[in-house]
């Protein structure tokens, strides 16, 4: 009996791991971030990995796309709208033990808002006035203008908190409040990140998260076949996903996202800076041959720089719609003749694919392109930083970023100064009416100024284990939240 009783316990003790629910999950992407720090990157890779996981803010978007509560449990916000005073979570610290307090808050602010800083969205923080400490829970942010979306403006992944012991190595060593810490990062091939033991609040039931790195879509549908990857929330092979479709083990995740697939034009050189130019690149372009030849089907065309899920937004596809007799008429009246243009192509499947279909389409109205393929970090540095381009592809995932007009220094340079006057109200109006309003004034003056051609909004297709739980399936910002992630037991 007592031999019997020793043999059986291996037997219990297996039975019970079996039972129990996995605690890791490797998730696949696309694209490596050029670094993992949100607070100076353009990449949304970056915040792919680290929005809600490592790094948090004073707000934070959920799921559904509204404006939660995060480090910051509540705010007031004065009657004229132009100060909000926050009040903090108490007991946060930082991945390395060093106290989160409103000192680090007015240092996270002040960073993101001086005239050296290198965050990529600094205009989020050009309204701050100024940013007192009341006391270590209490933070008042004083605004140069009253400002209804400083909430929504907090929740984005570029105003997350850092702390100035551990700044200067973000880049490559992040150190957040969040739920998970940085383990390892292996060029080329993985990020790992572990659950933070002293995470303030509540804890994630993922022991670790492995971000694996695929680009090429054939790998990409065999890694999630083998199992190699859990999920893949932006699958980049969508002719694949009827085949997970009829597969139990797999669960096909098709949602929204606010990316706005542009075919974005240098509107400083000549002749896009004409815009009968720019128009007649706009009506050469059949959207939905685009859709269909690059992303299968999935998208939705877009006649201006706005998300169609949004209630504000405007259908002006019909401004730009594909008309090559009036692009031929444009470029005449235009007195363009043998026009030549460079045509840059990061890697996504949206830009390399979508990009064979447009060169396609501006020949047949007499555009040639000169295709180049270009990595990330080669597309940031020589199209979005210098500016050494004529036509791009490029997802805008960013929410309500329609304010990216407004800055001249914009790597497709518009800045039109009626244009930066309508953002100006815009941030300043607080009637939700008043909101709306100058929201579509804006959609429709770069849609009738052609400052890009206006593709499709991105869809967000993803494929998992059909076991994983909590992945979102919309994409209100570029992120992997990790926090309510968790196995079917």
């Amino acid at each position: 009996m007592f031999h019997r009783l020793i043999a059986a316990a291996p037997l219990a003790l297996w039975a019970a791991a079996a039972l129990a629910a996995p605690d890791a999950v490797t998730i696949g992407m696309v694209l490596e971030p050029p670094n993992l720090d949100p607070t100076a990157g353009a990449a949304a890779a970056i915040d792919e990995i680290v929005y809600a996981n490592v790094f948090e803010g004073l707000t934070r978007f959920a799921a559904d796309g509204s404006v939660r509560p995060a480090l910051a449990t509540r705010w007031d916000i004065s009657e004229d709208g132009s100060a909000y005073t926050f009040h903090l979570a108490p007991g946060v610290t930082f991945h390395d033990g060093t106290t989160f307090d409103a000192q680090d808050v007015k240092f996270s602010l002040e960073r993101a808002a001086a005239d050296d800083s290198t965050n990529a969205q600094k205009a989020l923080f050009a309204g701050i006035a100024a940013v007192e400490v009341i006391d270590p829970l209490t933070v008042k942010v004083s605004l140069s203008a009253p400002d209804g979306a400083f909430p929504f403006k907090m929740a984005w992944g570029d105003a997350v908190m850092v702390a100035p012991e551990s700044v200067a190595n973000e880049a490559t060593h992040p150190v957040g409040t969040g739920p998970f810490r940085f383990e390892d990062w292996v060029r080329g091939d993985h990020v790992t990140l572990a659950a933070f033991p002293g995470y303030w609040g509540t804890k994630p039931a993922l022991a670790r998260a492995t971000f694996r790195f695929i680009s090429d879509p054939t790998a990409a549908f065999a890694a999630v076949m083998a199992g190699d990857v859990d999920a893949f929330p932006s699958f980049p092979a969508p002719e694949t996903l009827v085949q997970f479709e009829s597969d139990p083990r797999f669960r096909v995740m098709i949602g929204t996202t606010e990316g706005e697939t542009i075919l974005a034009m240098n509107n400083r050189n000549p002749p896009l800076n004409d815009a009968r130019v720019r128009e007649a690149i706009a009506h050469a372009i059949n959207r939905q041959e685009v859709i269909d030849g690059a992303m299968y089907g999935y998208g939705t065309p877009i006649g201006t720089h706005f998300a169609p899920h949004h209630p504000d937004y405007v259908d002006l596809t019909g401004l730009s719609a594909y008309d090559p007799a009036k692009s031929r008429a444009l470029l005449a009246e235009a007195g363009v003749k043998d026009l030549s243009l460079r045509l840059a192509l990061p890697p996504p499947s949206y830009a390399r694919r979508g990009g064979e279909i447009v060169a396609a389409q501006l020949a047949a109205v007499g555009i040639a392109t000169q295709i180049t393929n270009v990595e990330w970090a080669q597309w940031l540095e020589q199209v979005f930083k210098a500016h050494d381009f004529d036509l791009t592809i490029v997802s805008h995932t960013e929410p309500f970023d329609i304010n990216i007009y407004a800055r001249p220094e914009y790597y497709f340079g518009y800045g039109k100064p009626d244009f930066v006057t309508l953002m100006s109200e815009l941030d300043r109006a607080t009637s939700p009416a008043q909101r709306a309003a100058l929201t579509k004034q804006a959609e429709e003056m770069i849609a009738r100024d052609y400052v890009n051609a206006y593709l499709f909004q991105l869809a967000k297709t993803g494929v998992a284990n059909a076991d994983l739980i909590g992945l979102w399936e919309n994409a209100p910002t570029p992120a992997n939240d990790l926090t309510q992630v968790h196995w079917k037991p």
